[in-house]
């Protein structure tokens, strides 16, 4: 696991018109075996963790179809639930935010003369953003199993709509 990598992700060709290879893979995760397993809405494919097994930092992998000269292309991405990330998202923004105001009122305050100690609150909003940043790398370390999971899954969705034609093992993971 790379330090800065926040959502790992991974490509993969799939010799198939787009809008064919959409309707197959919707037609697998429908079957029996995938039935709840994964969800569809357009080119969109998210595949999740079962609510009994879900923790707090429970990933999911959202795969999206777009097309290529070839046929179509598999982009897959774990991220934290959305509803998680958001989280995560509007903290940064609001330390962020926080930090240029602390930064805005120590220029006024050096430049009327008065002792800027506003800009203390940069460095503790540094320390907060780098602690998001580390508490997301911890997270994403003790979901490492369900990632495999949620993967595992998304392979078997594909060897169910595609067989052996897919090339899932070719695909390419992206840094």
């Amino acid at each position: 696991m790379k330090i800065f990598q926040l959502q790992p992700a991974f490509t993969i060709d799939i010799p198939l018109e787009q809008g064919k290879a959409i309707e197959r893979l919707k037609s697998a995760i429908e079957s029996d075996e995938m039935r709840g397993l994964a969800e569809s809405a357009g080119t969109v494919f998210d595949f999740k963790i079962d609510r009994p097994d879900r923790r707090f930092w429970s990933p999911h992998l959202s795969a999206q179809f777009s097309e290529t000269e070839t046929g179509a292309q598999l982009f897959a991405r774990f991220s934290p639930r959305p509803e998680v990330w958001t989280m995560f998202i509007a903290i940064y923004f609001v330390v962020t935010i926080l930090m240029g105001l602390a930064m805005i009122v120590g220029y006024v305050q050096w430049t009327l003369g008065y002792t800027p100690w506003s800009l203390s609150a940069v460095p503790i909003g540094v320390l907060l953003i780098a602690c998001l940043h580390l508490a997301s790398m911890v997270g994403q370390s003790l979901s490492a199993d369900q990632m495999t999971l949620l993967r595992g899954r998304l392979d078997r969705a594909l060897e169910m709509a595609f067989g052996q034609e897919n090339g899932s093992s070719g695909g390419s993971l992206s840094p």
